[in-house]
């Protein structure tokens, strides 16, 4: 498919012009207050952008799940005050999405400022897509811009009918994201490694099965590691493993000769007889986990032989802490190979790019967020266009 246009794409003067533009300001909140702003902080760029050329900025988002109701506790309200910060200028705000309300806050709105709209779900059309209540939308601009990538993968009224309703473009994040993604997967340097981790084979089926035709090192660990161990006949323990999912790990392991991808599974862990603070630990050969106790993570030969591996890669793919991070000692496998990959992509040797819930908390924890080449906030987006899929937010802005 053609690359989805940019805001480089759009005429020259926007001065004046009502944009439309689909973030996502679904932040964390406490106590009515955001509590982490980092969506906030990289949708302002291209809110910025926009206002510094003259358009009049209507920001469209959701918040929560309020299923079409309106939900006081689920307004965009509240957030008012940290967009203003992270944009650098006063943010307006309307009741509504559509109608009176939405129509005489956007005809106020002078151009260079920004306007943002109730939550888009509290209207039952955003998330069946209906073609009236996107009709609506579309009436309030000129434009249409998608910087929203982590909803991407739903076909949404304010995610994929606006793009076929008005001129659009993606937005500088929803850009970075692409770019990033094609780098890594669509025309990466090679060799291509993945770090795939958590707890689960059965959650990652799609995606380890086209990781494996696309990358040519696929390093596995968390629990999900456990479940190829077993499928070898090596003992795990009392470790988390999906001993019906053998045959399936099997399955996975063949395609991945047949592609010339190798596997790289843990050679020793760090076990434990409880997953909690404080509980004794040691490091094993995986060969030799007693049966009372459970595999918590890598241990450092494992590591060792998986950073010496990233030395040879000039991409790496990483979704999935390798160990129960959340609790030291069990950080020490995540920490050492996210450490390594930011010294080589500090180095220029290494592309790093990283997503989902738990990878970016886990990359925070070790520090390194910063240091990759890209980490996706994404979450479920990201990990399904690493399964291969289609999303709809991006194949609508790519229809030309």
């Amino acid at each position: 498919m053609p690359a989805a246009p940019t805001l480089d794409a759009l005429a020259r003067s926007l001065a004046g012009k009502r944009v439309l533009v689909r973030v996502d300001l679904n932040v964390p909140m406490q106590d009515g207050r955001v509590s982490d702003a980092t969506r906030i902080e990289r949708a302002a760029a291209t809110l910025r952008e926009l206002a510094q050329r003259g358009a009049r900025v209507v920001v469209l988002s959701h918040f929560g799940r309020p299923s079409g109701k309106r939900v006081p506790e689920m307004s965009l309200r509240p957030l008012v005050p940290a967009l203003s910060a992270a944009i650098g200028s006063n943010v307006a705000f309307a009741e509504d999405c559509i109608g009176a309300a939405a129509e005489q806050a956007v005809a106020a709105l002078a151009p260079g400022a920004v306007l943002l709209l109730e939550n888009v779900r509290f209207h039952k059309g955003e998330e069946g897509n209906a073609p009236d209540f996107a009709k609506a939308l579309a009436a309030l601009g000129d434009i249409y811009v998608n910087d929203a990538f982590s909803c991407a993968h739903r076909a949404h009224a304010s995610t994929e009918a606006l793009a076929h309703l008005m001129p659009a473009a993606a937005g500088r994040l929803m850009q970075a994201e692409l770019d990033a993604l094609a780098r890594a997967l669509v025309a990466p340097q090679r060799p291509v490694a993945a770090i795939v981790g958590g707890a689960k084979v059965s959650t990652k089926l799609e995606l380890l099965g086209n990781l494996v035709a696309k990358v040519d090192v696929l390093a596995i660990g968390g629990g999900m590691a456990n479940t190829f161990l077993a499928a070898q006949g090596i003992a795990v323990g009392k470790s988390l493993c999906e001993h019906d999912l053998a045959a399936t790990a099997r399955d996975i392991a063949g395609k991945a000769k047949a592609a010339g991808c190798e596997i790289v599974l843990p050679s020793d862990a760090v076990v434990a007889g409880a997953f909690k603070a404080g509980a004794p630990s040691r490091v094993v050969d995986i060969k030799a986990v007693p049966a009372d106790m459970m595999i918590l993570d890598v241990g450092p030969a494992t590591v060792a032989a998986m950073a010496r591996r990233l030395e040879t890669c000039r991409t790496l793919v990483w979704n999935g802490p390798v160990g129960a991070f959340e609790i030291p000692p069990f950080d020490a496998g995540t920490v050492g190979l996210a450490r390594t990959a930011a010294e080589l992509t500090r180095k220029g040797a290494l592309l790093t790019v990283a997503g989902g819930g738990d990878t970016v908390a886990a990359l925070a924890h070790a520090g390194v967020v910063d240091a990759f080449s890209y980490v996706s906030t994404a979450g479920g987006a990201f990990l399904e266009w690493l399964e291969g899929k289609t999303l709809p937010g991006v194949a609508a802005l790519q229809r030309g």
